[in-house]
Parts: C-alpha cells; sequence; structure tokens
C-alpha cells in the first residue's frame, strides 16, 4: 500500500526517513542527559565559602577564611544594592535573563570586533560561562571557551538565575586573596556591599576582569583607568547620567583595610557551626556592646597581672539572647585563643543561691531562719568562712548575703548533694568533679567543688530572674525569637527565686559604689560573688534590669593567685557591664517581713563527734572517794557533761 507523501512524489521513502531523524533526535537528547549525568559541574568550590557571623543588626564580627588563606564570602542578594546588580548586568550580560547561559548575539559580536582588532578585544562570555570558569580553572583556549559553553547550558539546567548571579558574586576574584563582591566591599570599602556609591560600584565591575592589574591598593592609576571605562559604558547604557559618571570619576581610590574582629571565639564558633548554603548567621550579639566590652575586660586583666585572663557575658533574661561575649582580654596575652566562657573553673561560692533557693523551696529555712556559723564537722568535712572568722547565730538572709561557709554547708547538706547536683544538671548545666573516680557529689560542691563554665553559670542565674524557669542561652536570632514560647525546666519555684534575689540586692556594694538599692536612675542589682582555692578563680554574677552579666578573672592555666578575690577582681567589671547596658530603674521591691515562719525560727545541725551516754539523764552515782584521802561525793549527770 503506497501512502501519498505530502510534498509530492517518493512518499515511500518519507516515513522511514522521519522515524530514523526522530530516533536520531532521541538518542541525541539521551546522549545529552546520560553526558550530563555521568559529568554534572563541579560546584565543590562555590559550597566552600567563608562563613560569617553578623551580629543583630546585620554587623560583621567575624569570617573564617578557606583554602589557602582566602576570603571568598557567599553572596547574600538580599544584602546587595540592587542598582549595582542591575549595573552589572547592563555592562557584563545585557541578556542575562533571556538566554540559556550562552547569548549567540554576543558571540557573534565579541569574534566580529576580534576579527575587525585582529586580536582578542571582546569573549562574549555570559555571567553563567564567566561562573563556570571559576567553578573549573582552565588555560584561556578555544576549546576550554567550549567546555565553560557547555557548562554553562548545564549550570542553567540546574539552577535559577538568581542563584547563578550570586554564584558570580562569590567567585568573582578582587585581587590577592579576595574573592566575592562582600569580600572586596569590606576590605576596600569598609562596609557591606548593600549600599555603594556610584564610584564603588563602577570599581567593582571592573576588578574581576583584570583583578591583579588592577588592584586599587597597588596600581591605583589602572584602577582609576578601569574604573573611568565602566562609568562610560553605564553612561552610554543609559543606567547613570553624565553629572553622575562626572561626580564618580572624582571619588577617591580606596586603600585595602582589615576585616573587622568582635567577639573572636564566639562569632568563630557560630561561623563554623552555620549551614554550608548559608550566606551568614545572625547571632545575638551586639556590636556596639561588644566593642565597648572588649577594651573595659583588657583592662581589667592588665591591671591584674601578665598572665591574667577574662571572661564576660551579658544574657538578656527574656529571650535567654547573649548580647555580648568575651572570651579572653585578648589573643595577645597568655592563654587568649582558649575561650573562658566555656572553660570549666571552679565557681567557688556562686552556686550558693541556688542552695538556699532549694532550701526555702523545700520548707528547709526560710530567709529569717536562726543559723549557726559556727566549728561545725560535717562527717569528717569541716569548712571554714573565707577570713577564718565565725559569726555565731545569723540568719539566712545574712549567711547568704556575706556568703557564709558553715549555714551553706549544712543547708546543702539538707537539701542532700546528690539532689543538688541532680536539678542543676537537669536545668541543662555541666558539672565535672576533680577526680574521676569520684561517684558522688560531696558537701565541698556548696564552695566550689566541682568544676562548671562561666556560660551555664550564666544560665542558671538567668532561671533566677525568670522565676525559676532554666532555659539554653540563645546564641542566633532565630533560637532568640523561640525561647520566650519554650517551656523550659523548673530549677526552682518563683518564689524561693525571687527571695534569693531579695537577698542578693542587700550584698554589699564593691568599693567605691554606693547599693544599689539606695541609687536611682539605675537597676537594682542582685549579685553574688565566688573566689576558687588559691584565688585561682574570680567570679562575679549580676541580676537587674532583664539582664544577666557574668565575669571570670584569673590564669588560663589555672595558676594561683595572690589575694584576688571575686569582689575585688570581677565584682567591679560587673557594675561597669551594667553602666554600658543602661537598663533603667527598677521599680521598688515590697519591704519583706523580717521573721521566719513559727515552725523555721531555727535550724542547727545534728550534733555530732562523742557523747556521754552513761550514766542515763537523771541519773545520781556516789563516789566513795578521789583519791586515797578523797571524801565521798555525789554527781548527778545529764547525758550531756557532768553538773556538780
Amino acid at each position: 500500500m503506497r501512502i501519498p507523501s505530502p510534498f509530492g512524489g517518493g512518499g515511500a521513502l518519507w516515513v522511514p526517513r522521519l522515524v530514523r531523524a526522530l530516533c536520531l533526535l532521541v538518542a541525541a537528547e539521551g546522549l545529552v542527559f546520560a553526558l550530563d549525568t555521568a559529568f554534572p559541574p563541579d560546584l565543590a568550590r562555590a559550597m566552600r565559602s567563608s562563613p560569617v557571623a553578623l551580629d543583630r543588626e546585620g554587623a560583621w564580627l567575624r569570617a573564617l577564611p578557606v583554602e589557602s588563606g582566602r576570603w571568598r564570602i557567599r553572596a547574600d542578594l538580599a544584602r546587595t544594592d540592587p542598582v549595582f546588580v542591575r549595573r552589572l548586568i547592563a555592562v557584563e550580560d545585557a541578556r542575562f535573563w533571556l538566554h540559556a547561559g550562552v547569548d549567540p548575539i554576543a558571540i557573534l559580536r565579541a569574534g566580529i570586533s576580534d576579527l575587525l582588532a585582529r586580536s582578542v578585544v571582546s569573549g562574549g562570555s555570559t555571567l553563567t560561562m564567566q561562573v563556570a570558569r571559576r567553578l573549573e580553572q582552565r588555560p584561556r583556549t578555544v576549546g576550554a571557551k567550549l567546555i565553560e559553553a557547555m557548562r554553562a547550558l548545564q549550570l542553567e539546567a540546574r539552577l535559577s538565575k538568581k542563584e547563578i548571579l550570586a554564584l558570580y558574586l562569590t567567585l568573582a576574584p578582587y585581587g590577592g586573596n579576595l574573592e566575592g563582591v562582600r569580600s572586596a566591599s569590606l576590605a576596600y570599602f569598609g562596609h557591606e556591599p548593600s549600599s555603594l556609591t556610584d564610584g564603588e560600584q563602577a570599581l567593582l565591575i571592573a576588578l574581576p576582569q583584570a583583578p591583579e592589574a588592577r588592584r586599587p591598593d597597588r596600581r591605583p592609576a589602572a584602577a582609576k583607568t578601569a574604573r573611568a571605562e565602566v562609568l562610560g559604558k553605564l553612561t552610554a547604557a543609559h543606567v547613570m547620567t553624565d553629572a553622575a559618571r562626572d561626580e564618580a570619576e572624582t571619588e577617591p581610590l580606596p586603600g585595602r583595610t582589615p576585616f573587622p574582629v568582635l567577639a573572636w571565639h564566639a562569632a568563630g564558633e557560630l561561623a563554623r557551626k552555620a549551614p554550608v548554603k548559608a550566606a551568614s548567621v545572625d547571632t545575638t550579639l551586639d556590636a556596639r556592646l561588644q566593642a565597648r566590652l572588649e577594651p573595659l575586660a583588657a583592662a581589667v586583666a592588665q591591671r591584674q597581672g601578665d598572665a591574667v585572663s577574662v571572661g564576660v557575658l551579658v544574657i538578656e533574661v527574656k529571650s535567654r539572647a547573649v548580647r555580648a561575649a568575651v572570651g579572653s582580654a585578648g589573643r595577645d596575652r597568655p592563654g587568649g585563643w582558649i575561650d573562658m566562657t566555656r572553660a570549666l573553673r571552679s565557681p567557688g561560692s556562686a552556686l550558693k543561691p541556688f542552695i538556699y533557693a532549694m532550701a526555702f523551696e523545700a520548707g528547709i529555712a526560710a530567709p529569717d531562719t536562726a543559723l549557726a556559723d559556727a566549728p561545725t564537722p560535717f562527717a569528717g568535712y569541716a569548712p571554714e568562712n573565707f577570713d577564718r572568722v565565725f559569726h555565731g547565730q545569723v540568719s539566712a538572709r545574712e549567711a547568704l548575703a556575706y556568703s557564709l561557709n558553715v549555714p551553706a554547708v549544712f543547708m546543702l547538706s539538707k537539701v542532700g548533694p546528690a539532689v543538688f547536683e541532680s536539678r542543676l544538671t537537669s536545668a541543662g548545666a555541666r558539672l565535672v568533679r576533680p577526680r574521676v573516680g569520684l561517684t558522688d557529689p560531696g558537701l565541698a560542691l556548696a564552695l566550689g567543688g566541682e568544676g562548671i563554665s562561666l556560660r551555664d553559670l550564666a544560665m542558671l542565674y538567668a532561671a533566677l530572674g525568670d522565676g525559676g524557669i532554666a532555659k539554653p542561652l540563645a546564641w542566633t536570632e532565630r533560637e532568640a525569637a523561640l525561647r520566650p514560647r519554650q517551656t523550659g525546666v523548673r530549677l526552682t519555684t518563683a518564689d524561693a527565686a525571687e527571695q534569693v534575689l531579695d537577698i542578693l540586692r542587700e550584698s554589699p556594694a564593691p568599693a567605691g559604689r554606693a547599693p544599689t538599692a539606695l541609687t536611682t536612675g539605675g537597676p537594682k542589682l542582685a549579685f553574688k560573688t565566688g573566689t576558687s582555692y588559691g584565688y585561682r578563680d574570680a567570679l562575679a554574677v549580676g541580676v537587674g534590669g532583664g539582664y544577666v552579666v557574668a565575669v571570670w578573672t584569673g590564669r588560663p592555666d589555672g595558676g594561683a593567685r595572690a589575694s584576688l578575690t571575686g569582689r575585688e577582681a570581677a565584682l567591679p567589671l560587673v557594675f561597669e557591664t551594667f553602666d554600658l547596658l543602661q537598663t533603667g530603674a527598677s521599680a521598688a521591691r515590697p519591704i519583706a517581713p523580717r521573721a521566719a515562719p513559727g515552725g523555721l525560727t531555727g535550724a542547727s545541725p545534728e550534733a555530732s563527734g562523742p557523747r556521754l551516754i552513761f550514766p542515763p539523764d537523771g541519773a545520781a552515782v556516789a563516789v566513795d572517794a578521789f583519791g586515797e584521802k578523797g571524801r565521798g561525793l555525789v554527781l548527778a549527770a545529764e547525758g550531756e557533761g557532768i553538773v556538780w
């Protein structure tokens, strides 16, 4: 049967030819798909970018370099000047939004220009082709150009136009070890590319084409000429006026400045934890507060000795946001590379408030319960006060405010060391015993017998300021937004927490400071200090105005110091930090009654040591004589002693 051909004669041959053509087309598509699958574009270099930590308002804190010390900071189109982006496309790839990776018109124009000039004056590369070249470095040959074109088609099939544009702005070289528009803008202009002058935009467009030959810090004349050429192109493309061009040409050429570095330890830690594809991590840190606090901490360390370091944390109680984190007194000092906010150190007496809070909660004592501050052995453990002076009968309020040791150990013995440790651990604190072989916590826990980090200590004090509810610290804005809605862990009751804070507000102020209860215009600070054995660690923590400030000073190597207590070495910096916060005045607290409930008027440890058990109480014992010439006497025995 003959099938009439729509093209006239030869219909018998038309169908097989069409089938063969379709088969060849399908085979070609299959081959292309197989080759694309077998040889995908290598995006590994784009994935290796310098993570950046930003403060709560987007200010730069710290970035980390990638291989060979290069700064390849991932571009963020949301933080890049949109005018700059439009002008970049107008100069480099006018049909960027229309082509599929290769622009035939641009290639034809470039070929004609090169032929007429008898040299390579234009490459015709699209932005996508330039991205392909940055991903896979090859010599500049015709073969490499063809591979770039194929890779550009592959990239366009996999990525959106915005993703390709972001890749270009991440990988483009800007001279030296700078890659990406953010690196260049920060190094040359000292700010992010979110807002750029006309001259800055022209320079950033010109640099990637010859980054070393046009570096403004080393070859200013070439940089100025290249900038002028780009300004001329922008004017010719009608995206810049003649007046704007003339003004831009008068802008001074920049040098190169070091990247800003704030919160070196914390920002570096957060940058390392940033997701691979994230342009940056938005931390809770406040760059302005951090910049003012770091010199203060360095000055404190300098006054206390060459080997001394400092750790400071500022926590916003409601959100648990870490607003400042000083890990050391400077990397130029001994141990300055160690983050002392993470180091495990003895808290000294800084855990005592939580002992009293749990005792108040359990009904063991009340703020005005009478306690004995006298030499008392506890199963072989005989604590002494810091000044080796005992004060007799004191109230629990006085014992905590003046950080007396015997009452604190007695309260811990009633609460139970294991219970106390377990509740702190359940709240998120990590306590470490000094020796691995110790299976149970001892009463020395009341006086700093177990190590804890400044971060965990600040977290516990934030719980006191939030009605006894413990929550993890928030280091990113996302975490801070979630904290108020999280349930948290009940460390102690709200009443017990407030009773402890009321007592700590009555603690004696440091030298040169009026008691906060007598000041106006500032928060009423509740604070506690701690000093470890050998003066190795000096700590102070303050709660007030919606913030917690925790300070540690000491030697990072754990060496002993001479007579530097938490009150002298750390507490003044707590007050200075609160001065920086400017939190405003606190409302006056109601005056609490100074009388304990009837059943809690006094508490004392059980008697220990040898006791007279014979004769029993009330017994009369006849004694014939004491010695050869003695005469008979009668003794009345009363168990605890003998009455003559």
